[in-house]
């Protein structure tokens, strides 16, 4: 069929069937296989005519793209050094054949004064542009530096090289893998070769010229279809005997009109590939282009040959356009492909179960770069720390801005024994099974574990057993430094506040202005900080020197009443003497001393605040929002009065972004922020999720965890953090084990460290009958916010059969979606596959999200409902102080906040002895504190301290680190 018959045949298909959609399958790739069947009688070998058939099929190639993804388009960025005007003239011709097709442009031009390291910058940046999809850097690189031309070429990423002049590209084309990209201007021979009809198969070819543009690519792919080649050059002997021989005779060598007619084998096709300036006085210009070939000679003797111009010249063009837009097929099959290529990290079951440390160091990771590969991240939105663990740019969310989000579970608890009941342990398996056994998208997004319950009881935070996150020493160690940058920030804020109370203390009006606002080369300026100050205070006045004396007075002085400074210090490790201390002891404060605290750092606002935060911006806003003290009329005074805003968002800059690591089986894991849930709302951040949501795409899953029980960390996710994110989650797994339900049914006290009483090792069914209650109201926790809830039951090796078929049949009974056995701790993945197939189902299950409570309800009606609801209080009560600061917080315009409940983890009751199920008691709220940059109010239930305490015997007797194989001990 000839190309024009196809062509006419493809406009009235269109034309019937009204949408170019519907005639996908004839493609400019069609167009070019149908040209080794195609014929021509003419002996010139217009590469014209054919660049224009295979561009019209170019256009319907994007217009059928853009069909379906209709802000989707190709893009090429064409980068030049200097101004050539040969290349000038080029680069036109790219961007006119571009615009006819539709493919965006980009035209990067540098000055001749650009050096190596500046252009591989900006070809680094465009390599990352996903709207990129192919770049060219035009050669020759007119620069007055020296810069390697080849290093250049290999810059281009290979997926992005559609010039096909990459080493990995060419390499390839070496060994018959077409997977790359053709050169432009060998394919372009290729496709003229086969527009003849002769029949390559068989044919001598001989090649004149051996360059890596042209020569050696255009031989290399006329012997992958099955012509004997032979390549020639300036050393050749008897160069024109040489040429006779050949069936189809291919130039470019760069010499005008060097190759005569009777170098041609009569009936030969000739492919000319050059393209020379001569003179010629019957021009205009004086010149005239010619190509490597004798042209009228050689037709003469020539069965085809290509003219120049109008030959080998338009064909580079199309086929760099055809390359583009392949390459943009390409892009947009890996962002529309719904399932990753991720490979699963295969699981060593031994039983018994070995320690979780042997368990960790049994299983290699990944290159942590390879698995950002894997699930869609692209390498200059991944910061390696080492090759273990990585941050993710935050610059990923606009990314992949247009990605529909994937479903969305928060993993949640009962009422916990000291010994806690396997959350996390039980999230990693599930999305280890989700992953690597279903075959799903899905990542598991955790809180970074202090260091004080590291150092203190837990031990770790890693998960256990066979589901656990890799390496777990990285883990639960420092990690990238996210606590550590909370600390700093928290403690400069500390600092400033007492810095500025003593400033205040020891100089006038005039003196301090002066030192906050200093002349500086006999000049001086607010800074940005200060002028938001004057704006708060209303002064419109921005010169310093002309401000009056109350407006100086107003500005420098904050007046904080020592004795309401919420703010403390912070430090990651448990320490019960610091609980209470005195400051400015030393003479150098000059009797200026006040009673403050340190609490750990999981516990500053901070923490809260990089949980909460939805972008970089945001952050800075809550940071600069901060209630760190109060004045003496009892007027809030706030970070962003400190003038320490900015400072803290430098040293949070990096922290804000999430950390992505791997379970034992290979699958990702976000891992960000650390708040702890019994006293502020125990989530990890907004943001992992967010990127978490978008990466496993429409069809996959995000579990992330809530701290404690549903009482706590669940009802906070909910009403606290789903309320910032505007994230709808779509399922509730609730992990229970049969230990915490006899505990509840008024079992013996389970002790951290102390042997199991016999009544959890063996089996007890009265007891665990009286337990139920409990797994009840943490069904009903999730079904009050209308979310399907599917109890995990986390097995234990003293779980009998009747156990748990009690506490299977009981959840069905009372309203749980679903009620699953998991053994993950002992299998990995494989033992939480049934856990898996529930959530899926769940997850399909059309919910409607509703939060307990609407903000503009009082702060008292919210506690109630918080305490009815959640916990089965009848009432609450509150102190005459906590009332007193309730009605300031509504006169300061506060009440519109959610609540953040700081209550024992250990009890639905503020008293962390009693356990089950109790209904109508009285909760009482003892203490009340303003958390405004994370965005809530903070009721204290019961003796409820910030600063954890070592017990007697701290895991700190157990870790180590052994010289000899330079391994960390301990960790568990």
């Amino acid at each position: 069929m000839e190309v024009r018959a196809l062509l006419k045949l493809r406009f009235l298909l269109h034309k019937k069937l009204k949408t170019y959609s519907q005639c996908r399958r004839i493609t400019a790739e069609s167009v070019i296989r149908l040209n080794m069947n195609v014929s021509s009688t003419e002996k010139i070998l217009s590469g014209t005519k054919l660049a224009e058939e295979l561009q019209e099929k170019l256009k319907y190639d994007v217009r059928n793209l853009q069909d379906v993804h209709p802000k989707f388009a190709p893009g090429l960025a064409i980068v030049q050094v200097g101004g050539r005007e040969d290349s000038n003239v080029y680069i036109r011709m790219k961007m006119k054949a571009a615009n006819n097709i539709g493919i965006k442009t980009e035209y990067v031009k540098l000055p001749n004064t650009t050096t190596e390291t500046e252009l591989l910058k900006r070809i680094n940046q465009l390599n990352y542009d996903p709207n990129v999809h192919g770049i060219i850097v035009q050669m020759p690189l007119d620069s007055v530096n020296k810069i390697n031309s080849n290093l250049i070429t290999d810059a281009v990423l290979p997926e992005k090289d559609v010039d096909g002049l990459h080493t990995m590209n060419e390499g390839r084309i070496a060994i018959n893998d077409m997977t790359g990209f053709i050169p432009c201007t060998p394919n372009g021979c290729l496709q003229l070769i086969k527009k003849t009809g002769v029949n390559i198969v068989g044919s001598k070819v001989v090649v004149i010229g051996r360059s890596k543009i042209v020569g050696t690519p255009v031989a290399e792919l006329l012997k992958w279809e099955h012509a004997t080649v032979t390549i020639c050059h300036s050393k050749t002997k008897d160069l024109e005997g040489e040429a006779k021989k050949a069936d189809i005779l291919v130039v470019a060598i760069g010499q005008p009109e060097m190759v005569k007619a009777s170098w041609v084998k009569p009936g030969a096709v000739v492919i000319d590939c050059g393209i020379n300036a001569i003179s010629d006085p019957s021009k205009k210009t004086g010149k005239k282009l010619v190509g490597d070939v004798d042209y009228l000679a050689a037709k003469e003797v020539a069965s085809y040959i290509t003219p120049v111009p109008g030959g080998v010249g338009p064909m580079t063009v199309t086929m760099l356009m055809y390359n583009t837009v392949l390459g943009a097929q390409r892009a947009l099959k890996r962002m529309t492909t719904n399932i990753w290529d991720l490979k699963r990290l295969p699981l060593d079951i031994k039983n018994p179960v070995p320690s979780d440390i042997d368990i960790s160091r049994s299983q290699e990771p990944k290159d942590i770069s390879q698995l950002g590969q894997e699930i869609g991240i692209l390498p200059n939105e991944i910061s390696l720390y080492g090759n273990k663990k990585a941050k993710i740019s935050l610059n990923i969310i606009d990314r992949l801005n247009n990605q529909k989000d994937g479903k969305y579970i928060v993993v949640a608890g009962i009422t916990p024994t000291p010994l806690g009941e396997g959350k996390s342990t039980t999230l990693i398996g599930l999305v280890q099974a989700l992953t690597a056994h279903k075959g799903k998208n899905s990542i598991a997004c955790i809180r970074q574990p202090s260091q004080g319950p590291t150092f203190g009881v837990k031990g770790g935070a890693a998960g256990g057993g066979y589901s656990q996150i890799i390496p777990m020493e990285d883990f639960n160690l420092h990690l990238t430094g996210d606590i550590h940058a909370v600390t700093v920030a928290n403690n400069l804020l500390a600092a400033q506040i007492d810095a500025r109370i003593f400033h205040e203390s020891t100089q006038k009006d005039q003196a301090l202005y002066d030192r906050l606002v200093p002349k500086i080369n006999g000049k001086r300026s607010f800074s940005n900080i200060q002028l938001r100050r004057l704006q708060r205070l209303g002064i419109t006045e921005t010169n310093p020197d002309l401000l009056t004396k109350d407006e100086i007075t107003a500005f420098s002085r904050l007046d904080i009443d020592p004795n309401n400074v919420t703010w403390t210090r912070v430090m990651d490790l448990n320490d019960r003497y610091l609980r209470k201390i005195t400051i400015g002891q030393s003479v150098t404060e000059k009797g200026f001393t006040r009673e403050t605290s340190f609490a750990i750092s999981v516990a500053s606002e901070i923490m809260a605040i990089l949980a909460l935060s939805v972008d970089l911006k945001d952050m800075k806003r809550r940071l600069a929002s901060m209630v760190v003290a109060f004045d003496k009329k009892g007027n809030p005074v706030t970070a962003d009065d400190m003038g320490a805003t900015g400072a803290m968002t430098v040293l949070l800059k990096d922290a804000i972004e999430p950390t992505l690591m791997q379970t034992l089986e290979g699958t990702p894991v976000l891992v960000h922020a650390g708040p702890f849930a019994n006293i502020a709302h125990g989530c990890s951040s907004i943001v992992a999720d967010k990127i978490a949501l978008k990466l496993v795409k429409e069809d996959g899953y995000v579990a992330t965890e809530a701290g404690f029980g549903s009482d706590i960390g669940m009802e906070k996710f909910f009403n606290i953090k789903c309320r910032s994110s505007g994230n709808v989650p779509n399922c509730v797994v609730l992990v229970c084990t049969i230990r915490a339900l006899k505990m509840h049914g008024g079992g013996p006290a389970v002790t951290a460290g102390a042997p199991l009483h016999s009544d959890y090792t063996q089996e007890n069914i009265g007891l665990l009958e009286k337990g139920l209650c409990n797994l009840k109201k943490h069904i009903e926790n999730g079904i009050v916010h209308n979310i399907p809830v599917v109890v995990a039951i986390n097995k234990h090796m003293n779980d009998s059969k009747a156990e748990i078929e009690m506490v299977r049949s009981f959840s069905m009974n009372n309203g749980a979606f679903g009620a699953v056995l998991c053994d993950h701790w002992s299998k990995g993945g494989a033992g939480a596959i049934e856990l898996a197939d529930t959530v899926i189902n769940a997850c399909q299950e059309q919910s409607e999200f509703k939060f307990l409570y609407p903000l503009n309800t009082s702060i008292e009606e919210k506690i109630l409902l918080i305490a009815k609801q959640m916990y089965g209080a009848g009432n609450v009560t509150f102190t005459e102080n906590v009332l007193k600061t309730i009605k300031e917080y509504k006169k300061q315009g506060y009440d519109n906040l959610p609540i953040c409940m700081a209550k024992t983890s250990m009890s639905l009751t503020g008293d962390a002895a009693v356990k089950g199920a109790p209904t109508n008691f009285i909760l009482q709220i003892n203490d009340i504190f303003l958390s405004a940059g994370a965005g809530f109010i903070v009721p204290m239930v019961g003796d409820i301290s910030k600063m954890p305490g070592l017990p007697t015997r701290p895991s700190i007797y157990d870790i180590d680190f052994n010289i000899e194989t330079q391994q960390i001990e301990g960790l568990y």
